[in-house]
């Protein structure tokens, strides 16, 4: 898992990479040359977009997400361990829902053959970054669970 993280955090720091190159072209062909690279916009946002839920995966398996832990804290140890397994428990049965229903809108997005207005970008792509950034996540949970017991 640990590889795979890696190997996605590289991934999306090169799509970041890309998305400042292709602004500062389109900045410069805009004010420039008076030309804008059509749909550079849309890849930015679709960038982001995966940046964003894959991100989230990443920053989930590293145990880097944000908490809001004060009360936990004051609980005793023993409740405070019930409480972690209980978030567990809801990032898998949330996050699992949402990938579910973001798979459903992906393939339903590819059987349309929709494309974004501008690039042509299928849409399942930028869909289906969302769809696996969740079931990343609940990948990620339940391998915590497994780790805990």
């Amino acid at each position: 898992m640990k590889a795979l993280m890696n190997w996605l955090e590289r991934l999306l720091a090169l799509g970041f990479i890309f998305a400042v190159l292709l602004n500062f072209a389109n900045v410069v062909g805009r004010y420039g040359f008076g030309r804008a690279i059509n749909g550079a916009d849309e890849v930015q946002i679709y960038i982001m977009v995966a940046m964003a839920f894959l991100g989230a995966a990443v920053v989930a398996s590293r145990r880097g997400h944000l908490r809001m832990d004060v009360l936990a804290k004051m609980l005793p140890q023993g409740l405070r361990g019930a409480l972690h397994y209980a978030e567990i428990l809801a990032v898998i049965a949330l996050g699992g829902f949402t990938a579910f229903h973001s798979y459903r809108y992906t393939a339903q997005m590819a059987s349309l053959g929709r494309t974004s207005d501008i690039a042509g970008i299928p849409m399942w792509i930028p869909h289906g970054t969302v769809a696996l950034g969740f079931t990343l996540v609940v990948l990620v949970a339940l391998l915590e669970l497994l780790r805990r017991r």
